[in-house]
């Protein structure tokens, strides 16, 4: 049966590794918002946000050929404290970028294996990141409520 939160834009791979991570940073006190846009128009994995404000993006790579293609993380760096990539356990941690945090996870948990170096966001990122992060969540709120309201 199909997870009635899939939206169809990721492979049953990283629905679970994105399912694990979330059950893991809900754990740590984050709240989390999937395939957020980003300033800049590209769209994160997961975005994560605490109550001290802190802002974490994690990319989901659900194989090698998914790392391979995928340049763009790097430009992520600027829109968070934190950046990790979260693999399935299959997927050899050993090729994975040192600079960000590692998490492996399946679609029951996660666990992170290397802390990324904080970094400092820009105030005005900072900024309109938390307004992303609000509308998007709110919005999705009220389509859970009231599915055929086009506003």
């Amino acid at each position: 049966m199909a997870d009635p939160l899939a939206d169809g834009r990721q492979s049953e791979t990283a629905f679970a590794v994105a399912r694990g991570v979330r059950r893991l940073l809900r754990s740590r006190g984050f709240a989390t918002v999937t395939e957020l846009s980003l300033i800049d128009g590209r769209r994160a994995d997961v975005v994560a946000l605490n109550g001290d404000g802190a802002l974490w993006i994690v990319e989901i790579k659900s194989s090698i050929a998914d790392y391979r293609a995928d340049r763009k993380w790097r430009d992520y760096v600027a829109n968070c404290d934190r950046l990790y990539f979260a693999i399935p356990h299959e997927m050899p941690a050993e090729i994975m970028p040192v600079d960000a945090g590692l998490i492996v996870a399946d679609r029951y948990g996660a666990e992170i294996l290397r802390e990324p170096e904080p970094r400092a966001m820009a105030p005005a990122t900072r900024r309109a990141m938390l307004l992303r992060f609000a509308l998007a969540a709110a919005d999705r709120l009220h389509r859970l409520i009231d599915p055929g309201d086009v506003g």
